[in-house]
C-alpha cells in the first residue's frame, strides 16, 4: 500500500511575515516612485518651454525679423485656441510674429495675422504644476520675449527674463528658464549649490 502524501503549504506566520515585509518595500517605494513622476513632469514642462524659447530665437536669425514667444492661456485644458489670452502663468506657448490673443487657433502663415509660427498646448500633462513667467528683476508678472534678427532679447513691454516651474507636491524639483539679454536661454535647478553647472545663480 503506497503511504499517503504529506501536502505542505504555508503557515500563518509564514504569510503574516511575507506580508509585513512586503508592505515595508511598498512603503519606501511608493514615495520615491510619486516624487520621481512629478520630478519628470517639471522636466518635461520646463523642457518644452526652453524649446519654444529657443525655437522663436532661431525663428528670428532665420527670418531676420523681431519673433515673439507669447505664454499664453489655457494652461491644462487643451491646446490654445480662439478664446486664448496671454498669462504669465501657463505652460502653453505660442510663436509669432504678432501678438496672438484670441487668435492662437489660427493656422501658421507667414502673411495672416497673427502670423503664427508654432503652437505648443501644455494640456493635463501641467497638472498640479505651477509656472510664472517673471522679468528679469524676479519680481514683476512677464508674458512674453521678442528676439530680433541678430537673436538678442528685444526691450519691448516687460519681456521675460526667467520662467519658474515648480510642482505642487513638496519634495519635488524646481527649475528654471533663463533668458539673458544677449538672448541666449538655459535651464537651471533652483535646489543645487554654486559649485554645480545646473545652478541658477
Amino acid at each position: 500500500m503506497l503511504a499517503a502524501r504529506r501536502q505542505r503549504g504555508f503557515n500563518m506566520i509564514e504569510v503574516a511575515v511575507t506580508m509585513t515585509v512586503l508592505a515595508l518595500v511598498i512603503g519606501i517605494v511608493v514615495p520615491s516612485v510619486s516624487e520621481w513622476i512629478n520630478n519628470t513632469q517639471v522636466r518635461g514642462l520646463a523642457e518644452s518651454l526652453q524649446n519654444g524659447l529657443q525655437k522663436a530665437r532661431t525663428e528670428a536669425l532665420r527670418r531676420n525679423t523681431v519673433v515673439t514667444f507669447w505664454m499664453v492661456s489655457p494652461a491644462t485644458a487643451g491646446p490654445p485656441d480662439s478664446s486664448c489670452a496671454l498669462s504669465a502663468s501657463s505652460a502653453s506657448w505660442v510663436i509669432s510674429m504678432d501678438d496672438p490673443t484670441g487668435q492662437c487657433d489660427v493656422s501658421p502663415s507667414q502673411t495672416t495675422a497673427p502670423r503664427i509660427i508654432e503652437v505648443f498646448g501644455a494640456g493635463p500633462g501641467a497638472a498640479g504644476i505651477t509656472v510664472a513667467g517673471l522679468a528679469a528683476d524676479g519680481v514683476t508678472a512677464a508674458n512674453s520675449v521678442s528676439f530680433n534678427g541678430y537673436g538678442q532679447a528685444v526691450p519691448k513691454g516687460t519681456p521675460l527674463g526667467k520662467i519658474d516651474i515648480t510642482h505642487t507636491q513638496s519634495g519635488a524639483r524646481r527649475l528654471e528658464v533663463k533668458i539673458s539679454a544677449g538672448g541666449g536661454v538655459r535651464m537651471c535647478d533652483l535646489a543645487v549649490g554654486i559649485t554645480d553647472p545646473r545652478t541658477c545663480l
